[in-house]
């Protein structure tokens, strides 16, 4: 029998010590991006909070897609919207949430390359030792591979995961017990009623 998914639910006081740990290490390599770039969606809070922590104001995004709520994932990374600036010889930050198989991480990077920056270093809260690409700077490495679960993301991954699962809990709170006997995890009432208001 295959073992269940193991997944880490991040909480945002978390999200916070390691935007600053991230921040820190950045800072402490002197590297002065003149414009910050972030992956949507994954990417959006992590890049804010640096720009915060860092005194950056000009950030933008691209958007990039892997997965379709929860863990499904499709079969290719796909750019969903582009770059719409002049960045040639701009040093850039390019900030996702998470570096997993790497694939998401390299079109963005070839994308951006496209438009001849100074230079692009790439930044994320974690670094899957899993990926192929190798970010310049992470807050933390995942030796053991499990899915992490963002606060901001928390309602969608869980969802996927419940939409997935044959046969469907038959209500909140036995999805609830499913999620703490398989996964060893606590979902929150109000998550996994926000979830079945959701599918219905």
């Amino acid at each position: 029998m295959q073992s269940p998914l193991k997944i880490e639910f991040v909480s945002w006081n978390k999200v916070m010590q390691l935007s600053s740990l991230l921040a820190n290490k950045i800072a402490a390599d002197n590297y002065r991006p003149d414009l910050v770039i972030t992956i949507a969606r994954g990417g959006y809070v992590p890049a804010r909070l640096l720009c915060d922590y860092l005194d950056i104001y000009n950030l933008t995004s691209i958007r990039i897609t892997h997965y379709l709520g929860g863990a499904n994932k499709i079969e290719a990374a796909k750019l969903l919207i582009p770059l719409n600036l002049d960045i040639a010889g701009m040093n850039i930050l390019l900030v996702d949430d998470i570096d997993d198989s790497g694939d998401t991480l390299q079109l963005a990077l070839d994308h951006i390359k496209y438009f001849n920056p100074a230079q692009i270093k790439l930044a994320v809260l974690h670094h899957k030792q899993v990926s192929s690409v190798e970010p310049d700077y992470y807050a933390q490495k995942i030796i053991k591979w499990r899915w992490i679960t963002y606060p901001w993301a928390i309602v969608e991954d869980v969802q996927g995961f419940v939409e997935k699962m044959d046969p469907k809990p038959v209500d909140v709170q036995a999805a609830i017990d499913y999620f703490s006997k398989t996964y060893r995890s606590h979902i929150p009432l109000q998550v996994m009623e926000q979830v079945y208001r959701n599918i219905e």
